[in-house]
């Protein structure tokens, strides 16, 4: 029996747009620790996909998992645009203290 994973990406052989699919796997791969992989699949996800701001928080973290926190940043303050144009107050103030967090571990 195949993993989840493997599920997916055989799912995702058939119909590579599926935004489903492509935020699914991420998800799955983020688990796992497997962020590089992850990253690929978001930006495909993202580029296919108006999403309202979830899948930026994810890229953001899967950037904080390999260390970049400068991209992090950047996705985050993607995020914020695309949460401010769904009404997502909530979503926007969360993300807004992360890029805070972040700048502060920064300058220290």
């Amino acid at each position: 029996m195949g993993s989840r994973i493997d599920m997916l990406k055989r799912a995702l052989e058939k119909d590579p747009d599926n935004p489903l699919g492509l935020y699914g796997l991420a998800v799955e791969l983020f688990k796992e620790k497997r962020y590089d992989e992850a990253i690929l699949y978001l930006k495909k996800y993202i580029s296919v996909h108006e999403d309202e701001g979830a899948a930026y928080r994810l890229l953001a973290q899967s950037y904080l998992g390999i260390g970049d926190i400068e991209k992090a940043i950047e996705y985050y303050q993607k995020g914020i645009k695309q949460a401010e144009k769904f009404n997502h107050q909530s979503m926007v103030k969360e993300f807004q203290l992360e890029i805070d967090s972040l700048r502060s571990k920064i300058t220290g």
